[in-house]
């Protein structure tokens, strides 16, 4: 394969936001989508609740989403987002059907068939669709299906992209996107792909933290693309964890579901006893960032590993019915949840900041787009509602599709030098890489986790910025590789969510910090903005 490529759009990620986007474009447009690793190592092939989506057109069924939604962000939604977003939640699922992808249906009393619906924390009612507790996986499989077959999108597997090219960076005045430098992880080629529209699918930057329930690509690649070609970045210090990652030293980032306790599971401590009704009156269907500090909290208090996830007094075939993958998983480990409780603790799962974005998907950047994970929408606010996630990334896909057909293609093209790798030489020092990539991933779950103060946070900044010096004298030097490129975005990632959790000085969603312990209520709440240093 030729190392310059040129495509009508470059979508960067290949989950459920870009590979939808694409299959949006494709009739009209030749789409590259490029895969850092396999096109099913995203976040969303390893998603397992559902989809939040309101199927009918009852206002009230509307209106309950959205409060719902709001309710759980804390205070900082943006509530025409939030509307916009649940509003087209039937449409993403036909388009889903339209795909391929199946969902779970029951038999209602009549006999007929329909969609089965669970409820997940912050769910005021039932209205997550799903395929058993695999959706993801579903998702990802029909999609890559599709656009497998498509004879307009480019699947490049082992691409992983190490700098975004804009015309600013090549000596024009103007900003705008007009393609990116990119690793053939498997060749060690750097290529350059042009295109003039570009879109951010990378998902989230959870890797950043020791403890995560997110694969292991899950670096921060697309937020730190899109810092250093100078797009503003907010809300990083709302980081979620989630409360129940399976705590098994064989399998230390197994998801187990929201929906189980949505279908009646109970968080109990190692005597039985129940906690969540102490911190909330929601219980065991409190928001995420509640229940989390509260697992936390009791594992802080008692001294123990975990705590115990308990949904064994519901009958086993409902049990084995509802949540086939995870009493297959469990099983395997010699935890038959039919009959025992799943030890648990809380692991970082999900980036509710990011590149900021408008209703249509598009950065500060013109002809740069950003969806999903990637993106800070407005949706989430402080706290993400439970199976939200999946439909922002379908809904934001649709947007940048209305957007990116209503307007023509700039074609003219400037001319783009290749990569040069003159001045740097082969590493001989790779131990480097590994050992600052396992001090980063520890001092961020140490000093910046679901608990935060001042001292700490100014302790990990210390930290950071020995490890930053490292890096880029090392990036300077050496021949990029896949590990150096996803610890150098690593660095920024963690420097974003530092300043953004000091610049914060109150409590809220997922945000806690022992110096501010309270809601601020004296001022309307503001979003914590990052701007890049101009150059």
């Amino acid at each position: 394969m030729p190392k310059k490529q040129s495509y009508d759009v470059l979508i960067i990620g290949s989950g459920g936001a870009g590979l939808s986007l694409a299959l949006k474009l494709a009739d009209r447009y030749q789409v590259a989508v490029l895969s850092k690793f396999a096109l099913t190592e995203g976040s969303t092939y390893y998603a397992q609740g559902g989809i939040s989506a309101v199927l009918d057109s009852q206002p009230t069924s509307i209106e309950s989403h959205i409060q719902d939604t709001i309710i759980s962000g804390a205070g900082l939604c943006d509530p025409e987002i939030v509307r916009l977003t649940v509003e087209y939640g039937k449409k993403s699922i036909d388009f889903l059907r339209h795909q391929g992808m199946s969902f779970t249906e029951r038999q209602n009393k009549k006999g007929d068939a329909e969609l089965h619906l669970n409820q997940e924390g912050g769910h005021s009612e039932r209205r997550i669709v799903h395929h058993d507790d695999a959706t993801g996986k579903a998702l990802s499989l029909s999609l890559i299906d599709k656009a497998r077959r498509h004879p307009n999108i480019v699947l490049l597997e082992h691409h992983n992209a190490i700098d975004l090219i804009t015309a600013h960076k090549l000596g024009f005045k103007q900003q705008r996107i007009l393609g990116a430098y990119v690793l053939d992880t498997h060749s060690k080629q750097v290529k350059t792909f042009t295109a003039s529209t570009v879109a951010l699918a990378t998902g989230g930057a959870n890797k950043v933290y020791l403890y995560t329930t997110n694969p292991h690509i899950s670096t921060g690649d697309g937020i730190a693309l899109a810092w250093r070609a100078g797009c503003r970045i907010a809300n990083m210090e709302f980081m979620q964890f989630h409360p129940t990652c399976l705590y098994h030293p064989d399998n230390n980032s197994f998801l187990i579901s929201e929906a189980v306790r949505g279908e009646g599971g109970k968080l109990i401590l190692p005597n039985g006893s129940t906690f969540m009704q102490h911190y909330d009156a929601r219980a065991e269907l409190a928001p995420r960032d509640i229940v989390a500090r509260a697992i936390d909290h009791q594992i802080k208090k008692h001294g123990i590993d975990c705590v115990y996830l308990d949904i064994s007094h519901k009958p086993a075939v409902f049990i084995k019915s509802h949540f086939p993958s995870i009493y297959q998983q469990c099983l395997k480990l010699n935890i038959d949840i039919t009959k025992s409780p799943i030890p648990v603790v809380p692991a970082a799962h999900y980036t509710c900041g990011g590149v900021m974005t408008d209703s249509y998907a598009k950065t500060d950047i013109a002809g740069l787009y950003a969806l999903g994970e990637v993106a800070h929408t407005g949706l989430h606010g402080a706290n993400r509602m439970a199976s939200n996630s999946l439909l922002e990334c379908l809904v934001f896909a649709e947007r940048a599709r209305e957007d990116i057909l209503r307007h023509k293609l700039d074609e003219s093209m400037p001319v783009i030098p290749d990569w040069d790798e003159s001045q740097v030489i082969d590493s001989d020092e790779e131990v480097m890489i590994a050992h600052n990539w396992d001090e980063l991933r520890r001092f961020m779950w140490d000093y910046v986790g679901i608990v935060r103060s001042n001292k700490r946070l100014h302790r990990a900044a210390h930290r950071l910025e020995l490890l930053k010096n490292e890096i880029a004298d090392y990036y300077h030097h050496y021949r990029i590789s896949n590990d150096l490129l996803e610890l150098r975005n690593l660095v920024i990632v963690a420097d974003l969510i530092i300043q953004s959790a000091l610049a914060r000085k109150e409590s809220r969603g997922l945000h806690y910090t022992q110096d501010y312990p309270e809601l601020d209520t004296t001022q309307n709440p503001k979003n914590t903005i990052l701007t890049p240093p101009v150059d």
